[in-house]
């Protein structure tokens, strides 16, 4: 498998984030062929969608406040993960846990980073939107057939430092399911399925980067994953049915 990082300029509100990608590629020698593997970070995309908000332009409403209170967070910040979360968990200073386009994500998914001084990035508001219409700018600028990922970054439980996650892809099966095929022992898998977008996220962000590397983008080939035509929503679990919830329900 192969990775390809992808420079771009600033990608700003209101930029056409497929034409940036055509370019860049261009710009970088990198051809795409058929089956390579565009993951975008969600912030670029976000942005480019108008997603920046101004926090002077944000009213905190009482909950906002008194949850700002709680968590130790900027009011109006907490006004946006009120608005863009489906529920609210908990949290601890400076970090709200929520449940966000079915989701757990810290805060929302609101990012102060790779933001102007000032203002926050919010999620992308449709992901599995943008990966197949960025797809589809793709394969007919380039005319292969190519899959897309919106990753972001998330911590797991009990762990320091982030993985990556898919928030919506296009044109590959997001997670392969296992169940049947034998171990080295030749005993048949019983639950096993295996996450392949999120792991291809996962390797992409080694090359992405966190701060000012200015590689929203990179190029994935010869990825050991099913190829499919259109897209498949990302699959979530019911909190009864996982591993952590499951764990502690009252």
């Amino acid at each position: 498998m192969q990775l390809f990082g992808i420079k771009t300029p600033l990608i700003r509100p209101g930029d056409d984030i497929s034409e940036v990608l055509i370019r860049a590629l261009k710009a970088n020698n990198i051809r795409p062929q058929d089956n390579d593997i565009i993951v975008l970070a969600e912030s670029a995309v976000a942005t480019a969608e108008g997603r920046v908000v101004a926090l002077e332009s944000v009213k905190p409403s009482k909950k906002a406040l008194e949850l700002s209170k709680l968590y130790e967070n900027d009011p109006r910040k907490m006004e946006l993960i009120i608005r863009e979360s489906d529920e609210i968990l908990g949290g601890i200073p400076g970090v709200v846990v929520s449940i966000t386009k079915g989701v757990l994500s810290p805060s929302a998914g609101i990012d102060n980073s790779n933001a102007p001084e000032g203002h926050v990035v919010l999620l992308p508001e449709d992901p599995k939107r943008s990966a197949i219409e960025i797809r589809e700018r793709l394969m007919a600028g380039f005319g292969c057939r190519l899959a897309v990922i919106v990753g972001d970054s998330r911590t797991q439980p009990l762990r320091l430092g982030c993985v990556g996650i898919a928030l919506g892809c296009a044109g590959i099966e997001p997670v392969e399911d296992m169940r049947g095929h034998k171990d080295l022992f030749g005993k048949p898998l019983m639950i096993t399925r295996r996450a392949n977008a999120d792991n291809l996220v996962s390797a992409a962000q080694l090359i992405m980067g966190e701060a000012d590397e200015s590689t929203p983008a990179v190029l994935i080939r010869n990825a050991p994953v099913r190829f499919i035509e259109g897209s498949e929503d990302i699959p979530v679990i019911s909190r009864e049915g996982c591993l952590y919830f499951g764990c502690f329900r009252k």
